[in-house]
C-alpha cells in the first residue's frame, strides 16, 4: 500500500477532498468517522466519557451530545486533556488495526486525520496533502454550513496547528478558496502526483507527528 496523509483545519473542506479521492479509488481511513464509532453508546470510550463529564453529555436518544462535550472541553484545557486521554488511544488503536489489515495490499490509502500535524503519534506516510483555506473563509463556511457559533469555531482553531505550521509540513497543498470545479481540478492533479509517487517506488516510511 501507499499511504498519503490528508489534513486541514476546521472548515478547510478536507472531507470533500477525501470524498473526491475515494471516488478515484483511494481507500480512506477517516479518523473523524472512527472517533464517532468508538464513542457509540455502550463502548468503553463512551462509558469513560460519561464517567468523566457526567450524564449531561448524553442526549435524549442515549447517544453522545457532541455539542455538550464541546461546550465543556473547549473552555477548559484540563477537560480537553482528559477527553484526549480517553479518546485518542482508542482511535489510534483502531487506525493501527485498519492500517495493518491494508498493509499487504496495493491500495492508495488516504489517512484522513484532522490533527495529523499536531498528533503525538507518528504516522508513516509517503506524502502529506494539506487542504488550505484562509481562516476567515473557514469560519464563515463552518458558521453558515454547520450552524456552529463563531466563537466556538475560533476556539477550535486555537487548539489546532496554525495555517503556517500545516503548510510548512505539506508535500502538496490544495487551495480550497475557489469553487467546486477548481477544487476538483486540484484533486485530479493531486491524484496524478500520488500516481507519480507510486511509479517512483515511494514508500510510507516518512512520519508525520508533532
Amino acid at each position: 500500500m501507499l499511504v498519503i496523509g490528508l489534513t486541514g483545519g476546521i472548515g478547510s473542506g478536507k472531507s470533500t477532498v477525501s470524498a473526491l479521492l475515494a471516488g478515484k479509488g483511494a481507500v480512506i481511513v477517516d479518523a473523524d468517522a472512527i472517533t464517532r464509532e468508538v464513542q457509540q453508546p455502550g463502548t468503553d470510550t463512551f462509558k469513560a466519557m460519561v464517567e468523566r463529564f457526567g450524564e449531561g453529555i448524553v442526549g435524549p436518544d442515549g447517544a453522545l451530545d457532541r455539542n455538550a462535550v464541546a461546550d465543556i472541553v473547549f473552555n477548559d484545557p484540563d477537560a480537553l486533556a482528559d477527553l484526549n486521554h480517553i479518546v485518542h488511544p482508542a482511535v489510534g488503536a483502531e487506525i493501527a488495526s485498519r492500517m495493518q489489515t491494508l498493509a499487504e495490499g496495493d491500495d492508495v490509502v488516504v489517512l484522513d486525520v484532522p490533527l495529523l500535524v499536531e498528533s503525538s503519534r507518528a504516522y508513516p506516510v509517503a506524502g502529506l496533502l494539506v487542504v488550505d483555506v484562509d481562516p476567515e473563509i473557514a469560519v464563515h463556511r463552518v458558521v453558515g454550513q454547520r450552524g456552529m457559533r463563531e466563537d466556538d469555531v475560533r476556539a477550535r482553531m486555537t487548539r489546532q496547528a496554525s495555517r503556517e505550521q500545516r503548510l510548512a509540513r505539506a508535500d502538496r497543498v490544495i487551495d480550497n478558496s475557489g469553487d467546486v470545479d477548481d477544487l476538483a481540478r486540484q484533486v485530479d492533479e493531486a491524484w496524478e502526483w500520488i500516481g507519480g509517487l507510486r511509479q517512483s517506488g515511494a514508500t510510507s516510511t516518512d512520519t508525520v507527528s508533532s
